[in-house]
């Protein structure tokens, strides 16, 4: 007789004797070496850069495993059904999976109403070639049918432990290994997945528990994801005897709706930490990047397993339960960036994991404060300076061609760099603006939300979002390998009755990388009264800026809170004219902003040194304002005219500089 049980399922492997010490080690760390030593098989199939589509779409995989055998012997073979339920986007006869010849065997094919199609699986391409019935056109909808079986072979994707365990570990492109898929990160599809294994063994895997039917010595487990989710973060994890803890967490929509968060561990394992930490973690994440999207969570320990997969409700780590601040809140923080919004192509992986890693900093705000934040980001920041290999976090060729896990994965770009760039994209925007965008990015239900992302999506909603086109950022920072290497110098001029003069220049030597326009600030130190921040615009290598205080500057620092985190900086008294850092010709460059309110910025450039005066004049032709009104050296220079004390309107600035002039016209809003 056959009865329906519904069991919490936890899965975690091994036993505590071989769990890993990650002692000191940053969620990012941790997660990049165990994620950058495993050998998931890569092989590679044409995809454009940044164009996410191919000939079809995948909607579902159906898949029916018997895998007792692999708990009752520790043999890694198992036999398998899969229905594949595609959308035609563009009129083919054919179409292509990836399916590794030596993990699978092909046992037949068909449609799933029973016509049987013709099929070959390529041992050197590790591509499954199916003919269909007919040629479709786009909007068609098919069912493909496979019968299959996983041969007795170590593959990295599915382990066997003689232990009695079994877990799947995918990413980059290893789902291939287990069942037949359209294996790139694009492709998003729902899953419904039913397995069956002795009845001392629990499995979880992808979605909500749909049913578990108990017949004799065996249990079939049905798991059904809702939600779509890329090839990569599909799991299953099992074994005998598990404990599961469960923490309901109340939504804030609906505080009388819950969804559950599995805590699956081995007996001798504590996880009070995480337990008593997840559903305030899963409230921050929710209020920064919404609601959480998923209909269940959980963290599946095995003690065998070096680190965290962030796969798609049921994330796999070792077991580090008491790293929350830094394994756990990284983890789960791709639940956001990563699962919910995953990266379209792996040259765009840092839209998982260098987010991940600053969320794993954010948490470290949330619960301690902005200085163990800070502190976060600055070793990270340290972490890249020491172990940079030089190349940029965004590699096009890497969308076509899977790099080696060892480089996708790489510590210092992929995870600590992608991380710093967010945290100068903060002190670029503020805090404002900069959490708005990150919301709207991450609840935009149309383009982003469950679906997938690249760069180039990320930049250009944040722009919108953020009012200014900020492709000039990620261009640089993201784009571009390497960082600026500041040279910059000071000077101090007394101008006589009680006036004084700072002059600044910004100065960046160009090797390996190019110039990075950035906001800066300084830190003005006087003999008497408080210090003097500035924040200027630096969007031009040589740049010099000019200020003017009624008291004796003493000193300058350059970027006093280090917020430009990624770069080296020397400063040192005294202009020095660079070659490369002198205009060719003279100029007077538009005000920026403009309009403006009530402070606006005047750039001009001397190719020789000259007198200048650069002047303000209202509508009526009167002089209200003298901005310069000295001898300069040949450079670029940057002064701001305050006017707070004028009435909107329109006004104009002119520059005389040798036999040089020029007026131009900026307008004021208040």
């Amino acid at each position: 007789m056959k009865k329906i049980i519904y069991l919490c399922l936890l899965l975690i492997i091994g036993s505590m004797s071989a769990a890993q010490d990650y002692s000191g080690m940053t969620g990012a760390e941790i997660c990049s070496r165990s994620k950058s030593s495993r050998n998931a098989f890569i092989n590679p199939m044409d995809v454009s850069p940044n164009t996410p589509r191919h000939s079809f779409d995948v909607q579902n995989y159906k898949l029916n495993l018997d895998i007792y055998n692999c708990f009752k012997t520790a043999a890694k073979t198992f036999t398998g059904t899969e229905v594949i339920t595609f959308r035609v986007d563009s009129t083919l006869g054919s179409i292509q999976l990836n399916a590794i010849y030596n993990s699978l065997g092909i046992d037949s094919v068909k449609l799933l109403s029973g016509t049987n199609l013709v099929y070959s699986h390529s041992s050197s391409a590790n591509i499954l070639t199916i003919t269909l019935d007919r040629t479709y056109s786009p909007g068609e909808t098919v069912n493909v049918y496979i019968k299959y079986h996983h041969n007795n072979v170590s593959d990295g994707s599915f382990n066997v432990n003689s232990s009695g365990f079994v877990y799947t570990d995918c990413e980059p492109e290893g789902a291939r290994n287990w069942f037949p898929c359209w294996d790139r990160p694009s492709d998003k599809a729902t899953t419904d997945i039913t397995v069956k294994v002795p009845s001392n063994v629990k499995i979880g895997s992808n979605g909500r528990l749909a049913d578990s039917v108990a017949s004799a010595d065996t249990i079939r487990y049905r798991w059904i994801s809702r939600d779509p989710l890329s090839t990569y973060l599909t799991v299953l994890t099992g074994r005998t005897n598990y404990n599961c803890d469960i923490v309901w967490w109340h939504k804030i929509s609906n505080p009388n709706d819950s969804i559950p968060i599995r805590l699956y561990y081995s007996t001798g394992e504590n996880i009070s930490a995480t337990k008593n930490a997840i559903a305030d973690m899963t409230t921050f994440y929710s209020q920064l990047f919404g609601e959480h999207p998923f209909e269940k969570n959980g963290f599946a320990a095995v003690s065998s397993y070096g680190g965290g997969m962030e796969n798609q409700t049921l994330t796999t780590i070792s077991p580090s339960w008491n790293s929350v601040t830094s394994l756990i809140s990284h983890e789960y923080g791709h639940q956001w960036f990563g699962d919910m919004i995953t990266c379209g192509t792996w040259a765009d992986i840092w839209l998982n994991e260098g987010f991940a890693t600053y969320l794993e900093a954010l948490y470290f705000e949330h619960i301690t404060g902005y200085s163990a934040y800070k502190t976060n980001i600055l070793n990270n920041a340290s972490s890249y300076m020491g172990s940079n290999p030089g190349w940029p976090i965004y590699n096009p060729s890497w969308a076509i061609t899977t790099p080696p896990t060892g480089t996708l994965f790489n510590g210092a770009i992929t995870y600590d760099k992608g991380s710093c760039v967010l945290h100068m994209l903060r002190y670029t925007l503020g805090d404002s603006l900069f959490f708005a965008a990150f919301k709207a990015y991450a609840t935009d239900t149309v383009n982003f939300k469950l679906k997938n992302a690249v760069t180039d999506d990320f930049t250009a909603k944040f722009s919108s979002v953020a009012g200014q086109d900020l492709t000039w950022f990620i261009d640089e920072w993201v784009k571009q390998p390497n960082h600026p290497a500041y040279q910059n110098s000071y000077n101090i001029t007394n101008l006589g009755s009680g006036n004084w003069r700072v002059n600044f220049r910004a100065y960046q030597t160009l090797s390996n990388t190019t110039f990075h326009k950035m906001p800066i600030v300084l830190q003005i130190s006087f003999n008497s009264g408080a210090d003097t921040l500035v924040r200027v615009m630096n969007d031009a290598n040589g740049q010099m800026f000019s200020f003017y205080f009624n008291r004796q500057p003493t000193s300058l620092l350059f970027d006093p809170n280090n917020d430009i985190v990624l770069k080296t900086a020397s400063l040192v008294v005294g202009i020095n004219n660079e070659l490369n850092a002198i205009p060719e010709k003279f100029a007077l460059h538009q005000n920026y902003p403009n309009p403006f309110n009530p402070v606006t910025n005047i750039k001009f450039d001397l190719p020789k040194s000259s007198f200048v005066t650069l002047k303000i004049f209202d509508m009526l032709g009167r002089e209200v304002a003298t901005l310069v009104n000295e001898k300069r050296d040949a450079g670029t220079y940057s002064v701001d005219w305050k006017a707070g004390e004028f009435s909107s309107g329109i006004y104009f600035y002119s520059i005389k500089a040798g036999d040089f002039s020029e007026t131009k016209k900026m307008s004021m809003i208040k």
